[in-house]
């Protein structure tokens, strides 16, 4: 298990960073069509995403907006992180093979623990993939968290 250590809000400072990254495999491509139900062939038939203006298949824009979240709810601010809202403005494909990371900086802290922080994805060549802004609810509390282990999954 590993662990996961939070900044509480009155720890939070503007300016801050922090980042998370992640190659994109086939397996979350199946598994990220199967959890939403999203089974556009751009993502899942190499023969169709060819006849399209990215002429390969590429990942869902939601699974770059699932990696943003689990950057904010396990590196900064981390656990005990509540989603108020998140913008995001997708500015790139994303391709399978690429390893994207998600670079969060603290914005803008607001009254009764709201915090603005810019999201912003990025693949391998640091290009620009997402552009966002989250608000969340920061932490009260310092704490430390096990992250559970996921079972082993398989896709058929």
């Amino acid at each position: 298990m590993s662990q996961s250590r939070n900044t509480p809000y009155d720890v939070l400072e503007v300016g801050q960073t922090a980042s998370y990254s992640k190659t994109v495999e086939e397996r979350d491509i199946q598994l990220f069509a199967a959890m939403s139900g999203d089974r556009n062939p751009v993502h899942l038939d190499a023969d169709y995403a060819a006849t399209t203006m990215f002429k390969e298949r590429i990942a869902h824009g939601m699974f770059s907006g699932a990696l943003i979240s689990a950057a904010v709810a396990c590196e900064l601010p981390g656990p005990g992180t509540i989603y108020l809202g998140q913008q995001m403005r997708f500015t790139a494909p994303v391709k399978l093979g690429d390893t994207l990371t998600v670079r969060l900086e603290i914005l803008e802290k607001l009254p009764k623990f709201r915090v603005r922080v810019a999201t912003r994805v990025f693949n391998q060549r640091d290009e620009l993939v997402v552009d966002g802004e989250a608000e969340i609810l920061a932490p009260r509390k310092q704490q430390t968290v096990e992250l559970a282990e996921l079972p082993p999954i398989s896709i058929g």
